[in-house]
């Protein structure tokens, strides 16, 4: 099984062949992946709900994530400025294409009726998001925790240009893309 590091220098002869590069560094190529969680209102109820977000995505990514506080209160919300409300993790690097083959070639497989990921989740400048409605489907997730599931969001950071680039990319790599 390929890595995603080597499917992204094959990606540079089929990508410079359709879109005319002249030089290798003008490829586009991964900067980083941000990966985030909300923890929301369940923390007024469970005081170790963010130990135990911060604990289970430490364990999925290999890197610890950082704790974002809310910047004004919101009375509607219950929130007040500084009270927690979000874990964000930045993977670059080996961590990033370790993260990235776990989430390409374990986890996505593992979730349950996939079909594929919209070609619409690819913005403008070539960066794409996605969420995950469960933490379980990546292995490291322990089967007694199942009552405390939560979600995340996935940003795949890319140096292409535009969005048709970075869907050739993110093709080029492996990613899993519905069939239209």
């Amino acid at each position: 099984m390929e890595s995603v590091k080597q499917k992204e220098k094959k990606a540079v002869e089929m990508m410079s062949k359709k879109f005319g590069y002249k030089n290798v560094m003008s490829m586009p190529k991964m900067l980083k992946v941000v990966v985030a969680s909300g923890t929301g209102s369940g923390v007024k109820r469970d005081k170790n709900r963010n130990d135990f977000i911060v604990g289970r995505l430490a364990k999925i990514t290999g890197q610890k994530p950082s704790l974002r506080s809310a910047k004004k209160s919101i009375a509607s919300f219950k929130v007040r400025e500084g009270d927690p409300i979000g874990v964000v993790i930045t993977l670059r690097g080996p961590r990033m294409y370790a993260f990235l083959d776990k989430l390409l070639n374990v986890s996505l497989p593992r979730t349950k009726d996939f079909r594929g990921i919209a070609r619409k989740v690819v913005d403008n400048i070539g960066n794409l998001t996605f969420s995950i409605k469960e933490h379980t489907i990546f292995p490291e997730t322990a089967d007694e925790d199942i009552k405390d599931v939560f979600g995340m969001a996935i940003t795949l950071v890319t140096s292409a240009k535009t969005k048709e680039e970075a869907l050739a990319f993110f093709e080029a790599i492996g990613f899993p893309f519905k069939k239209d």
